[in-house]
């Protein structure tokens, strides 16, 4: 038997982001998918989520205060739909009230493409190239 010692394949050196959208913060690995609130753009268009919380390279991470700076993550909207139905029941005892709904939440399904972490120049630096 062969067991594979290839480093970037463990379990702990994964990178990924917790990004904040639709008011909840979702964690992106790069190459799957996962359903986020619904957003209002088409399918196969490109969406770009700058609002990273933190970022884990391995053993490394960085955590914004309240955003990790120069950070983004680009995705691709695979569809929109909505998710299994919730029946919400109301009933009170003895009175003969009974109420039934049901609720679907739309979602939209995106395929995470890459988590770009641009080494930003301080502002020093920027102001020297503008003279």
């Amino acid at each position: 038997m062969l067991i594979s010692c290839d480093p970037s394949k463990k379990e702990g050196q994964k990178m990924y982001a917790i990004v904040e959208t639709g008011g909840k913060q979702y964690k992106l690995e790069e190459g799957k998918y996962t359903d986020i609130e619904l957003l209002d753009a088409d399918a196969d268009s490109k969406v770009v989520f700058d609002k990273v919380v933190m970022l884990v390279n391995g053993k490394k991470s960085k955590v914004g205060q309240p955003y990790v700076e120069n950070a983004t993550v680009d995705g691709t909207i695979v569809k929109h739909d909505k998710a299994k139905k919730v029946i919400v029941y109301k009933q009170r005892p003895k009175k003969g009230y009974r109420k039934k709904q049901g609720h679907r939440q739309q979602f939209t399904r995106v395929m995470i493409n890459k988590i770009n972490t641009k080494a930003g120049k301080s502002k020093a630096a920027e102001t020297e190239g503008e003279e």
